[in-house]
């Protein structure tokens, strides 16, 4: 698959130096995916819109991402995986130019809409690159090296884009990222082997693949499921400010602690599926229900919401890395499909919850009831993992329970 040899004959330097540029590419898109959450006050403030109006802008950069993913993924299956990441990554630094320029409510939903369309492809396609150039026995820390760089961005990058949002405008924030962007897509054209497309890949081969129903049980799984984490992280800001009384000021240490939880649970979370993908989904659906359950009762208790929002980081990553692996395990001749159905889903359960918990709190059932909502969501979710898995005859629930690919 790779151009530039086997695993084994690539020296462990230059692979690490391609999954940190994989990774340095995840950071700048999990910048700006998560930044708007830190930011959305100021939004809100600066357009003269509402806080759950601008929350919109959230819901249309996860919608872009579920059009992006498939789209561009079904129609670039013939090109090298390693330019087609490259691509990607220009693509969004200059969404996220853009989208500073927005003057309304209205132009800014479209640019972050604009800005999603790579975000699934990226991810998708970075983690076929990352397997292709550690080997399959490693896919699980390949692909926690690129997501880590996702989640680092919640300890660094988000809170940084908070306090710029706070002190020099909201656009700016956009334009950091962008910035970036450029320096990711440098880094990506720099350090990448060539990876080829997987052989015999074509549009038509990509769309077969789409005609599996365990996958798209496993996307509506996700979809509604992982929306529990969604429910809440999208109003984190409001959320500190005005249930726990916390001032504006901490809010960048807030986002940190997330983000702080979210790359523990995504290095625990990549060893755990390199054993046993299955399992690893089970226990990030449970972990996340209890956590979600701690912040609901833990009422205006700073410390104690604190440490539930640290938990609902950590245990968050326990679904979201499984979940990719299982979705390329769904379809083996479609690999990069697979996993930017993942990040679909994924970001179908960001607007589901952004735009439910927009919904909770303008119903005024304050910010405390988005625990319970997300507890709903993530139930849920694994309801329709439990049922997809009963209905699997014995033979086939074991291949699942061992990772094997299935056709």
């Amino acid at each position: 698959m790779t151009q530039a040899g086997s695993p084994a004959q690539t020296p462990p330097r230059k692979q690490n130096l391609a999954l940190a540029a994989l990774a340095l590419g995840g950071f700048t898109i999990g910048t700006t995916e998560f930044a708007t959450m830190g930011i959305l006050t100021n939004i809100a403030d600066g357009l003269g819109v509402s806080i759950p109006t601008a929350g919109h802008a959230i819901t249309a950069y996860a919608l872009g991402v579920v059009v992006g993913a498939p789209v561009i993924a079904v129609l670039t299956a013939r090109m090298s995986r390693s330019t087609l990441v490259a691509w990607l990554m220009g693509a969004y630094a200059v969404a996220n130019l853009m989208s500073a320029l927005a003057p309304s409510m209205e132009v800014l939903i479209l640019g972050r809409f604009i800005a999603g369309l790579p975000h699934g492809v990226f991810f998708g396609v970075g983690a076929v690159v990352g397997t292709a150039v550690v080997g399959q026995a490693k896919r699980g820390h390949a692909i926690s090296m690129m997501l880590g760089g996702l989640t680092i961005a919640n300890v660094v990058g988000v809170p940084l884009s908070s306090w710029v949002g706070t002190h020099l405008g909201w656009q700016a924030a956009f334009v950091i990222v962008g910035v970036l962007g450029f320096v990711a897509l440098a880094a990506l054209i720099a350090l990448l082997p060539k990876v080829a497309p997987e052989p015999g890949a074509n549009p038509r081969s990509e769309l077969a693949a789409l005609k599996n129903g365990r996958l798209w049980a496993m996307f509506l799984a996700a979809a509604i499921g992982f929306g529990g984490m969604f429910a809440v992280y999208s109003y984190v800001k409001p959320l500190v400010m005005f249930e726990a009384g916390m001032a504006e000021s901490s809010v960048p240490f807030v986002l940190a602690l997330f983000g702080l939880g979210m790359t523990a649970g995504t290095f625990f979370a990549g060893r755990l599926m390199d054993i046993n993908v299955v399992r690893t989904v089970i226990t990030g659906f449970i972990t996340t229900s209890v956590s979600l359950v701690f912040l609901g009762v833990v009422g205006s208790n700073i410390p104690l919401i604190l440490c539930a929002l640290f938990a609902i980081g950590f245990t968050s990553q326990l679904l979201a890395l499984p979940l990719q692996g299982l979705l390329m395990d769904l379809s083996p001749k479609a690999p990069s499909l697979g996993a930017a159905l993942c990040h679909s889903a994924l970001n179908t359960a960001n607007a589901n919850g952004a735009f439910l918990g927009g919904l909770f709190i303008a119903w005024e059932f304050g910010y405390r009831s988005l625990a319970w909502l997300g507890l709903g969501l993530t139930v849920l979710g694994f309801v329709l993992v439990l049922a997809f898995l009963q209905r699997k005859k014995p033979r086939d629930l074991e291949a699942l329970i061992e990772s094997a690919p299935t056709e």
